[in-house]
């Protein structure tokens, strides 16, 4: 079981990137993904998260109106559309899945909750 992540690079303030979050030895569609991010001396903080029973989405507060995340099952694979980058942005972004059952509606941003971790993939927006 192995999620990859990229599509990260370096883009200027109000840009645009796509990460993809790819699986492989098992089937994407029965996890729920959440996507995460570090900057340099900061905690690791949730960005989004899809649920694999409903597909609803939801987002950090810092991100929402400017990312998307969705997912293509036939392509075994989870996007994170982010626009109109800020240099705040910038930071090691992780995708991370599970499948089995949480207690609490918002587990997902709670990194710890999530058994299959990515790799990450930088992502720098600076002038």
């Amino acid at each position: 079981v192995q999620l990859q992540a990229s599509g990260g690079g370096l883009v200027q303030p109000g840009g645009s990137l796509r990460l993809s979050c790819a699986a492989s030895g098992f089937t994407l569609d029965y996890y729920s993904i959440g996507w995460f991010r570090q900057a340099p001396g900061k905690e690791r903080e949730w960005v989004s998260y899809i649920s694999s029973s409903d597909g609803r989405t939801y987002y950090a507060d810092s991100v929402k109106g400017r990312f998307t995340i969705s997912r293509d099952n036939a392509e075994n694979k989870v996007y994170l559309q982010m626009n109109s980058l800020k240099p705040e942005d910038t930071a090691v972004y992780y995708c991370a899945g599970d499948g089995s059952y949480h207690a609490s509606s918002s587990w997902y941003k709670d990194r710890h909750e999530f058994a299959y971790w990515g790799q990450g993939t930088q992502v720098t927006v600076s002038s």
